[in-house]
């Protein structure tokens, strides 16, 4: 494990793996760098890339300097950049998509390019409604220290399997997972809006939008309107895949993204 300080003074744990282009993995709700399937994305992406893979704040090793906010996160992703060296591709995936777009736009000259997949704001009016309804449920488990079944419930909100959810408590992270089920309310506002189009016009980076051919069809929607709105920006559509995409699907797509850098 290494460690990096972002600017308000939270550490920040990641891990560096493989050797080429540097490329820093940014996860989505409920993730962390040690999380099984997470270690094995990294894995797979270090084949040829140098990944930073690391634990986003209030996750794993890292801190949690309160009170939050989303540019914290981005300071957090600058961090990241330099302890890189300087400038990274940036691969996001679902809430973890809306921090790298936000990085790309506030940093330009740091970003050489960015990947997202199945990038999860909400897309439309009623869809904002209804996941403000959920945000509410899991504000008041979680305050009610019902970690546990505030994860299930928001999982289960967004669209996950019933089957899968039901398995997670099988999984080796479910202890770590239940222990940062407050940094769900992190990802909910950082997708719980329409996406921001008229800022990341501003956005210089080469950009792939991808989603996945069986996500939801919210998500290809916003899919659409990001690769409209960014100016050098390109629409992928990853065949067979859902929202737990797989990496070897994915490296093709990060593969490009270097190319374009």
């Amino acid at each position: 494990m290494r460690t990096t300080t972002s600017q308000d003074g939270t550490k920040l744990a990641y891990d560096v793996a493989g050797d080429g282009p540097a490329l820093i993995y940014i996860t989505g709700a409920t993730c962390f760098r040690k999380f099984r399937p997470i270690a094995a994305d990294a894995a797979v992406f270090a084949t040829e890339f140098t990944v930073y893979n690391y634990d986003r704040r209030g996750r794993g090793d890292s801190g949690n300097t309160m009170p939050y906010a989303k540019e914290r996160e981005v300071d957090d992703i600058e961090a990241l950049v330099d302890a890189a060296g300087g400038t990274a591709i940036l691969y996001g995936h679902s809430s973890g998509a809306a921090l790298a777009l936000d990085a790309a736009a506030r940093m330009p000259h740091k970003i050489a390019a960015v990947a997202i997949y199945d990038a999860s704001y909400v897309h439309d009016e009623a869809e904002r409604v209804s996941y403000a309804q959920l945000a509410e449920q899991v504000s008041a488990l979680l305050a009610a220290d019902k970690n546990a079944r505030a994860l299930k419930v928001f999982l289960r909100g967004i669209g996950m399997p019933r089957a899968f959810v039901a398995l997670l408590p099988l999984f080796p992270g479910w202890k770590t997972m239940k222990a940062l089920a407050p940094t769900l309310m992190y990802d909910i506002g950082l997708t719980e809006v329409l996406p921001p189009l008229e800022r990341f016009t501003s956005i210089d980076a080469p950009v792939l939008v991808a989603v996945g051919e069986k996500s939801p069809p919210g998500l290809h929607q916003v899919a659409g309107q990001l690769a409209e709105a960014i100016p050098h920006a390109s629409h992928r559509l990853l065949a067979g895949q859902n929202h737990m995409v797989g990496a070897k699907a994915l490296l093709p797509i990060l593969r490009e993204a270097a190319v374009n850098a």
